[in-house]
């Protein structure tokens, strides 16, 4: 199996309904060392189900792109990677975090950090079954009484894991509180492959001082991406001196956001695009300071109009900076 090297390490974090395709393509031209798709179910992805084959989409030519599997079923996650394999994915990584309900009741996501045994059975399936690295993202453990990632992680590694992402949660805590980016670092000493810290991190200082306390090799930024997709490259720059990204200001970023929107239309379709983008354009206008215009911009079902307003809101603001 392939060897893994991301440079910068700095990563995008795979989120529910948020990075898809358009997303993803977006941060990258930004500049990030790895992008990763939104949980992908293994049995529905094999199944051809049309949502979960979206999601895992890569488009020819992109690179630097990762698909994450669920599942429970060593069968299917074994199929659903040769699958994403054979649709261009350069890695490979296993959800073993997810905390949602939905997911944790089928006994996927993190879940599966209540039986290490089955989960190495699901890690050396996929393991088997492809030649693209393969990663495994997990949190610090289901509770406070079960903090088993550095076994996991180092089981996973035995396995044939190439890079591990820890959460710095447990499962019982879901998003609440403050990630415990020092606790990661028994499982940085646990394992000798890349680990990477995840949690809390939305700009260049939280991501220092994860590393600092983690002693992780890098990190992965999730929710401090919405509304800025520029922020990984920001992080990538005052970490690792990748070149600074050229943030869009007035006329750029609503050009950015037009297209990103359109993107999105194209992807998913125009009426189930126009609900998808909402969420987007939502934090667009909350990171540029503009949420009194939520309402006009969030309400219109006309892709022209919602366009149009775009423009106008971002080049008063343009106007009133000057």
């Amino acid at each position: 199996m392939a060897e893994i090297s991301i440079t910068p390490p700095v990563l995008l974090a795979p989120l529910a309904g948020i990075t898809d395709l358009p997303f993803r393509r977006l941060v990258s031209s930004f500049g990030a060392g790895l992008v990763v798709s939104e949980m992908v179910a293994s049995q529905e992805v094999v199944q051809a189900r049309p949502l979960a084959r979206a999601r895992a989409e890569l488009g020819f030519g992109d690179s630097a792109t990762a698909v994450q599997l669920a599942g429970r079923e060593p069968y299917w996650m074994a199929e659903a990677a040769k699958y994403v394999e054979s649709q261009g994915a350069r890695v490979i990584d296993i959800n073993m975090g997810c905390p949602a309900k939905k997911v944790t009741n089928g006994y996927s996501g993190s879940a599966l950090m209540k039986d290490l045994d089955h989960a190495l059975r699901l890690i050396e399936a996929v393991v088997g079954a492809v030649q693209v690295p393969v990663t495994l993202k997990t949190r610090l453990g289901w509770d406070d009484a079960l903090l088993n990632a550095p076994t996991l992680a180092r089981r996973a590694e035995g396995a044939g894991v190439r890079m591990v992402t820890i959460h710095g949660r447990t499962r019982c805590q879901f998003y609440k509180g403050q990630a415990d980016w020092a606790a990661i670092r028994a499982v940085k000493e646990a394992v000798n492959v890349p680990l990477i810290a995840n949690g809390d991190i939305t700009d260049s200082s939280r991501a220092a001082e994860a590393l600092r306390l983690s002693g992780a090799d890098g990190v992965m930024i999730g929710r401090g991406a919405q509304g800025r997709p520029w922020v990984l490259a920001q992080v990538a720059h005052a970490l690792y001196g990748a070149p600074a990204p050229v943030i869009p200001q007035g006329d750029a970023l609503a050009d950015m956001i037009v297209a990103h929107y359109e993107a999105m239309l194209s992807f998913y379709g125009a009426e189930l695009g126009i609900k998808i983008a909402r969420k987007h354009l939502g934090w667009y206008l909350e990171a540029a300071g503009l949420e009194p215009a939520r309402a006009e911009v969030l309400t219109a079902d006309d892709p022209a109009l919602v366009i149009a307003r775009l423009r106008s809101i971002f080049r008063q603001q343009e106007r009133c900076a000057a």
